[in-house]
């Protein structure tokens, strides 16, 4: 996607897990400020945001093509898959949201002028040049199940107060905003409203038509991110096999008990739930450095989300329109054969044309889809690092 940033840019620093708690020792627990950055960027944060990727790329093909197809088959396969997808619910978004925020200590602590120019500005270009494009694609996708808009009023109002699927960089800029307004504030003072601004909406009640109930549940994570950087870092370089098992188990114990008894809507329950969630997120992302093969690669995925993020969606339309009548047509034996496979093997083909897609815009010359105009690279390099 976009070059590895250099090393000016906000980043978490990566720490061997021997020395961690001499670095930390003497940092105050509630500063903003972070260490001087590292030669390069933590391998751990890259790889939990290659996963996060792959996890909305993949919620995405189960519901808005997998779930669509009419299954006959004999075993509940279909199901297992949209289970599994909900389950991930509370990791996906507030775990990407996290390490954004990690990423963006630094920048936050720029000038305004430099903040509202390369990330608020940023974001909100990006937002509006690709709510364009996905306008015109969905168009010739009628089918596809997805927040359109089909008026110039739809289209004024996904710009403005109802952010469409593309909500992650509408919601970069807002939360950028106000964290830069809230920088003097004390911690508690942002932390608190945001948190409870996401057991509200979390709990049904505010009215969050489109993807607005990800705005409102999502700050809480960035800011988190955004104040406990060095507290995240320490968790990750820390991390050891016990601890993964014991928050993995965590994370299930949640899941079960907020199903158990219907809690998906209780007041502060969904909030406690993606917490434990990103804790163990960000244990795993730590502990694949014990296969560096697939570190390696899920950070490099982690580099290069942007343009995954905003083209992967007209893929899958296209995708689906092709797909979904010929899968439905199969026979039970043909259907028997790709039930189980087939989301993973269209997850890794929308996410591998994706990324050609981007190779092919950026070798004509198309950098503008990806960066606000102007100092193209430097933007493109800032825009990476908060994202």
């Amino acid at each position: 996607m976009i070059p590895q940033p250099t090393s000016t840019d906000s980043r978490p620093t990566g720490y061997a897990p021997e020395v961690a708690r001499a670095r930390f020792r003497h940092r105050r627990p509630w500063t903003m400020s972070s260490p001087a950055p590292g030669p390069r960027r933590a391998e751990w944060a890259d790889a939990a945001k290659g996963a996060c990727i792959i996890l909305v790329v993949l919620w995405h093909v189960v519901v808005k093509d997998y779930l669509q197809i009419d299954w006959h088959v004999g075993v509940p396969v279909p199901g297992l898959w949209g289970t599994l997808g909900e389950q991930l619910l509370p990791l996906r978004m507030p775990l990407f949201f996290t390490i954004s925020g990690v990423f963006a200590a630094t920048a936050v602590q720029r000038p305004w002028r430099v903040v509202a120019s390369s990330r608020i500005a940023g974001f909100l270009y990006l937002y509006a040049v690709w709510l364009l494009i996905h306008t015109v694609i969905f168009a010739a996708a009628p089918d596809f199940p997805t927040d359109r808009a089909t008026s110039a009023l739809g289209l004024l109002e996904q710009l403005t107060i109802t952010p469409s699927n593309l909500w992650y960089l509408y919601a970069l800029a807002l939360y950028f905003t106000v964290a830069k307004v809230a920088r003097r504030a004390p911690r508690v003072l942002v932390l608190v409203p945001a948190a409870a601004l996401s057991a509200v909406a979390a709990a049904g009640l505010l009215d969050t038509p489109g993807n607005r109930v990800g705005l409102y549940q999502n700050l809480i994570f960035f800011l988190a991110g955004l104040y406990l950087r060095p507290q995240i870092e320490w968790w990750a370089a820390t991390a050891t096999r016990r601890r993964l098992a014991l928050t993995s188990g965590a994370y299930v114990l949640a899941l079960a008990a907020m199903a158990t008894a219907g809690a998906q809507r209780w007041f502060g329950v969904w909030p406690e739930v993606s917490v434990v969630a990103v804790a163990f997120g960000v244990t795993a992302a730590a502990q694949l450095g014990r296969w560096p093969a697939l570190s390696r690669r899920l950070s490099t995925l982690g580099r290069n989300t942007l343009p995954i993020y905003v083209i992967h969606m007209p893929v899958l339309a296209l995708l689906h329109r092709l797909l979904l009548a010929p899968a439905s047509r199969l026979d039970r034996v043909g259907q028997d054969l790709i039930v189980l496979g087939y989301p993973i093997l269209l997850t890794g083909l929308v996410i591998g044309v994706s990324l050609a897609i981007h190779r092919g815009l950026l070798a004509v010359h198309a950098r503008w889809l990806f960066a606000l105009p102007g100092d193209r690279r430097t933007v493109l390099r800032r825009l990476e690092a908060a994202g």
